[in-house]
């Protein structure tokens, strides 16, 4: 559908995703803008190197008169975004990263594009997406029942979620004030391959082959959706390709479990896959820590609209999901050993004081 594609944090584990996707089942050419920041591991982006319809660019989104430049240069059809800070604890530790790439960035995206669309006519201006790639996190938490649907109030609870809502309002906003054709998708917590190993699924791979503590915060009763990344990519295209501009959608796992009884099943994975060499289980190394600040205790999504309107849904289960991501991390421990020789090394982030 589209001839061009402008992926923002391509080199991150959505985006990079997302360009798979696009590379492995459309005929467009794919441009991915990153800055490579800690989470934007060029070993991540390697595989597409050698194929004719991808372009690298290292840019910051702050940086707008670069951002625009590209746009005039590539001539997208349809930008994706989702170059952001996303790691709840970071937030926690430094908020200040989050308001300048998850805000200004999004401004700076949304006036790049604004700029190169106001040059398009007819079809090709009628065609064009920007499409804002967001979080479940901005409607703050759940209780015991309920659902979070496109119009759940937002009520953020973190830093990041906070700067992931402003971000969604400011795209909203250029919609309805310069008709710029814009979409947004809030998704629930995504797994699978190439995860930067701070959050919580590949923490857990990592400790227990390492025969350290899993760390569970608070009593492990947290609940989540959990969504398999390359579902999230099929998502993401479909609603790019298909829905009317100013419409919002949630795309869910249909897989909500407490933290607790996840970790459990992925220990119960690895005892399949790998077993530890003692003849022990791998939850004996489950350890709780202090809980984080402000922890949300639930979120669930009602991806019903995605279903009923442009007709996707997920295709794995959390069972098929968690295969596929145990054996994808056990035949890349040097993907993963490159990612830890950095900036991160395992240890806890977001504790406050």
């Amino acid at each position: 559908m589209f001839d061009c594609v402008l992926v923002t944090g391509g080199a991150g584990f959505i985006g990079s995703s997302v360009i798979r996707h696009l590379l492995s089942n459309t005929t467009s050419r794919v441009i991915n803008v990153d800055k490579l920041t800690y989470a934007g591991n060029p070993e991540t982006i390697r595989p597409f190197l050698d194929n004719d319809r991808y372009t690298f660019e290292q840019i910051d989104v702050c940086d707008v008169k670069a951002i625009t430049a590209a746009m005039h240069k590539y001539k997208p059809d349809a930008v994706m975004h989702l170059a952001a800070e996303s790691h709840v604890d970071r937030s926690i530790d430094g908020p200040a990263d989050f308001i300048e790439t998850n805000i200004v960035g999004t401004y700076a995206m949304l006036e790049a594009a604004r700029d190169w669309w106001s040059t398009l006519n007819g079809a090709r201006k009628d065609k064009f997406r920007f499409h804002h790639i967001s979080t479940d996190e901005v409607f703050g938490s759940l209780g015991a029942t309920g659902l979070f649907t496109e119009t759940t109030a937002y009520a953020p609870n973190s830093p990041y979620s906070a700067s992931k809502a402003s971000s969604d309002h400011l795209v909203r906003a250029w919609h309805h004030t310069f008709g710029l054709p814009t979409v947004v998708s809030n998704c629930s917590n995504n797994y699978g391959p190439y995860q930067f190993p701070e959050k919580l699924i590949p923490v857990v791979l990592t400790k227990a082959l390492a025969g350290e503590p899993i760390p569970i915060y608070g009593k492990g009763d947290n609940i989540r959706d959990w969504l398999y990344v390359d579902d999230h990519a099929d998502a993401l295209y479909t609603i790019v390709a298909k829905a009317r501009p100013g419409e919002t959608y949630n795309v869910g796992g249909n897989a909500e479990h407490t933290n607790l009884d996840l970790v459990k099943t992925l220990c119960a994975v690895l005892d399949d896959r790998r077993p530890r060499n003692d003849g022990k289980q791998y939850a004996d190394q489950i350890t709780f820590v202090a809980d984080r600040p402000g922890h949300d205790m639930r979120y669930a999504i009602d991806a019903s609209k995605i279903k009923n309107e442009l007709g996707w849904e997920p295709a794995e289960t959390l069972a098929t999901g968690l295969g596929k991501t145990v054996d994808w991390y056990l035949e890349n421990q040097a993907w993963v050993n490159s990612v830890l020789d950095g900036s991160y090394t395992g240890e806890r982030l977001g504790v406050a004081s």
